[in-house]
């Protein structure tokens, strides 16, 4: 495990450095404690796991030794290096049941259900969609020399829904093409904390990695930072406390709609890494608390679904789409709020 590699280094007659990690502080990055900033991109790693390396050496900043308190400034070149080769991750077969909603000798179309991790990668090395593709496919084509064969896009891991793999590398080059050119329609299903003002609208922001929290996204107004981004929404449903939107993506930035409605004051409901599991709307009443309480229960991730997709089919040409139910659990959490304010003194 990585964690292993940073709290115990091997000691051998190689006196050469092998470079594990390497970071770049985004323009913008104000002065931060190496072992903080390396904190906020490393998952299951803690600070004192990371002073630990520091004090032995082992993480540099722009090619030299420092400490766990030397302040990281915008275009350091942060490297955690040991005395050993880093663990390649081995890409294994894994024979994981999948939801096929459509194949050919070209495309897979799925439902992925929430909690698959779609690649293999730190932390989560096995159990992921790539796995399961492997079972099924030989020889799947990759992009760019990318260990992710087969994927065009992807879906987060508490993310369900519909996604398109391609099984030949005419597909992925063709299927690449049109998720770049922005000609593939993509439609989610989300539920938000508050009572959105308008019955559709667009949000526009810039998308980048946070400059304090290097685990989430940050929507940069002005533009100086992060990429393009628009997410177009329209009101499904309003439940007073919670609203059902659909989103359609004008462009495809990592955690675009979590950023997005985060960003607008509406965090999706259950949403840890973007204020969603907090009671942001309603009453302080111990019932109100209990109830939404079982609503988390009900639907233990962020409330986003992949509902739809469109694309051209890469050998025939002919636009396919694809649709899928909104899952159990976010429309229990509809229901849930349906009875309740239904039930509610005016």
């Amino acid at each position: 495990m990585v964690e292993e590699e940073i709290t115990d280094p091997s000691e051998g007659e190689n006196d050469d450095l092998y470079e594990h990690y390497r970071f770049e502080a985004d323009k913008g990055q104000k002065a931060l404690r190496v072992d903080k900033f390396l904190h906020n991109f490393m998952e299951n790693t803690s600070r004192n796991r990371i002073q630990n390396a520091a004090d032995e050496g082992a993480v540099h900043v722009n090619g030299t030794p420092v400490k766990s308190n030397y302040k990281v400034k915008a275009g350091d070149i942060v490297t955690i290096v040991l005395s050993f080769p880093p663990t390649q991750i081995e890409l294994v077969a894994e024979d994981i049941p999948l939801n096929v909603v459509h194949q050919d000798d070209d495309v897979l179309v799925i439902h992925k259900e929430a909690g698959m991790v779609v690649h293999p990668g730190y932390a989560n090395y096995t159990g992921t969609l790539v796995n399961a593709l492997l079972h099924l496919f030989e020889n799947l084509p990759t992009a760019n020399g990318e260990r992710r064969p087969g994927l065009v896009h992807r879906l987060d891991k508490n993310t369900s829904g519909i996604m398109v793999v391609a099984i030949t590398e005419f597909a992925l080059n063709h299927l690449a093409k049109q998720f770049f050119d922005r000609t593939t329609d993509r439609e989610y299903v989300a539920i938000v904390w508050g009572e959105i003002a308008d019955d559709e609208g667009t949000i526009t922001g810039h998308i980048g990695r946070s400059l304090k929290n290097r685990k989430v996204m940050t929507v940069f107004p002005e533009g100086e930072y992060g990429k393009h981004a628009v997410t177009h929404y329209k009101v499904i449903e309003r439940l007073g406390y919670v609203t059902v939107v659909s989103c359609k993506l004008e462009t495809g930035r990592t955690h675009q709609i979590r950023a997005h409605f985060q960003y607008i004051g509406h965090p999706l409901f259950n949403d840890p890494e973007y204020g969603g599991d907090k009671i942001l709307k309603g009453t302080l009443f111990t019932k109100y608390k209990q109830f939404v309480q079982n609503c988390f229960d009900a639907c233990p991730r962020h409330a986003l679904h992949a509902k739809r997709l469109a694309f051209d089919h890469p050998t025939s040409g002919e636009r396919l789409e694809f649709n899928s139910e909104i899952p159990e659990d976010m429309q229990t959490v509809i229901e849930k709020f349906r009875v309740y304010t239904q039930s509610r003194p005016e």
